[in-house]
């Protein structure tokens, strides 16, 4: 990309982090009429990696095959964005000079995969985007072993310096008190926003630990050492706690913006900000809070602009007693900002009290809610109980777009050029100019194919005419007999999901 263009999208990024904090909803209209097929939408799913034994019983050519399998029942099942986990322990999914691979890779801890030239993140990247598709890259931020007795790489960043680390229950921890493991959290970051194509960094609701019943967690060393000087005193150490994930969060949102401003950062929070007895402004809930749980201040995130979609987890079913889905999802699409706000839905508890339709119908007339994203994906892969082919038939029953993000840029790539149909002796296709650019964000880098029948009213907002969204530029087109009369249309998006004109062209298949 240009150094001038790279500079200016630097620039807009930044100014949004002081910008949007006067943006809100409380005067604008909540609620709106759901649309059946809307053709913006995020719909996303969740493959977590931490905990799963099967990729260690693979070797690279199997873990190929099942990655494009993976990816080929999401898109089946509508998802547009795949949200994969590469950093479960401090470790990678991914090739890496600064942590180990994964043990849930290998089955061992900074063991590579048997075949060297293979990297799943790449891998996984090619897959979705040759669909249209998403990957956004899940990284946990400060945990090192889920279980205290799990052996560490030889070369992990611990053994170097074991002071930055701390216990806390069963389990090992970055200190996130001390300012050079932020540092080197957003290396992480920026080493792999560098080198791979992702669309998206995320993180999940992991940042202090959960609490565990009478223990306190272990900082007293890096609080004495920063607290003071920070400004905050020997009482306010919750609040300096939550300066300590700000400060990350805001890092990594700057560390993301020098490298590549049209990547995203999202977060996915516990679905409780804070409860009414904590604060007037909360949600009527009694549950665990971000807040003053998780130290995590998710609204000021979204207010300050410091990430760029909001995830909640509203995994409770309708009518809970203590945290109902509908009060939740109506306090976050009011407490958003107006920001891009999406709903993580747990598959396995609506589809056991038959919610799934309900809850994605109510999710779709929120007027600042614009996806879903479902735990866990596997679900999906196993077709559990059906939600595969709900999903494929009639809740996700046309494609759809990511919603454009319009606060990196706002603009309209250039319009599809010589789009025209061609015959071979065995196929035929449509084809059109592409100049590809993939670090110019503001060039086309997907395309968008609808089609229409003869007499149909040519209208690109309708959702059920979208047929492919594709990184190429050629669309194969069907046989029927020459007796089929269409027009196709094709429109470009650039790395925002902009939208550019439609190009048209009349087809007889």
């Amino acid at each position: 990309m240009q150094a001038n263009l790279k500079f200016r999208l630097l620039i807009i990024v930044l100014s949004s982090v002081f910008i949007l904090s006067g943006c809100g909803s409380s005067k604008q209209t909540l609620t709106r009429t759901p649309e059946i097929a809307p053709k913006r939408e995020f719909r996303g799913a969740w493959v977590q990696t931490v905990g799963q034994s099967r990729y260690r019983q693979m070797n690279s050519a199997a873990m190929k095959h099942y990655i494009a399998d993976m990816v080929r029942k999401f898109d089946e099942a509508g998802i547009n964005a795949v949200i994969f986990q590469v950093r479960p322990e401090a470790d990678a999914f991914y090739r890496s000079e600064l942590e180990p691979w994964s043990r849930f890779l290998t089955g061992e801890q900074g063991k590579a995969p048997d075949d060297p030239s293979f990297d799943p993140l790449a891998f996984i990247i090619e897959e979705c985007h040759k669909r249209g598709m998403e990957l956004h890259a899940w990284l946990n931020p400060y945990r090192v072993k889920t279980n205290i007795s799990n052996t560490l790489s030889k070369d992990h960043i611990y053994w170097k310096y074991p002071e930055r680390f701390v216990q806390f229950g069963n389990q090992l921890f970055f200190d996130p008190g001390l300012p050079e493991n932020r540092g080197f959290i957003c290396e992480v970051v920026r080493d792999i926003v560098t080198r791979y194509e992702v669309d998206a960094i995320h993180m999940d609701d992991y940042f202090y630990p959960y609490p565990i019943a009478g223990s306190s967690f272990p900082d007293d060393k890096s609080f004495s050492m920063y607290a003071a000087t920070q400004g905050f005193s020997s009482s306010q150490r919750s609040d300096w706690r939550r300066n300590n994930v700000n400060l990350l969060i805001q890092q990594i949102k700057l560390t993301i913006a020098g490298t590549k401003p049209w990547v995203r950062f999202g977060i996915s929070p516990f679905g409780i900000y804070r409860n009414k007895r904590s604060d007037p402004n909360g949600s009527d809930t009694n549950g665990l809070q971000n807040y003053d749980d998780l130290y995590a201040d998710i609204k000021l995130w979204v207010e300050k602009g410091w990430i760029d979609y909001n995830l909640p987890q509203l995994y409770w079913e309708i009518g809970h007693s203590a945290a109902d889905y509908t009060t939740l999802l109506h306090w976050w699409n009011a407490n958003n900002f107006e920001q891009h706000l999406y709903i993580g839905q747990d598959l396995k508890r609506s589809i056991d009290k038959n919610e799934l339709n309900v809850k994605i119908r109510q999710s779709r007339e929120m007027s600042f809610v614009h996806g879903n994203c479902y735990w866990y994906g596997y679900q999906i892969l196993d077709n559990f109980a059906g939600v595969a082919d709900v999903l494929r038939t009639d809740i996700h029953r046309s494609k759809a777009l990511i919603p454009a993000y319009t606060h990196l840029h706002k603009g309209t790539p250039a319009t599809v050029k010589k789009l025209k149909d061609v015959y071979t002796e065995d196929m035929h296709f449509l084809t059109w100019e592409h100049k590809k650019e993939p670090l110019n964000p503001e060039s086309p880098q997907r395309f968008v194919v609808y089609r229409f029948r003869k007499g149909e009213k040519v209208d690109i907002n309708r959702a059920e005419n979208i047929i492919r969204i594709t990184p190429d530029n050629f669309f194969v087109l069907p046989y029927e007999g020459r007796k089929s009369r269409y027009i196709y249309v094709v429109t470009a998006l650039d790395a925002f999901h902009n939208e550019g004109k439609p190009a048209k062209i009349k087809v007889k298949l």
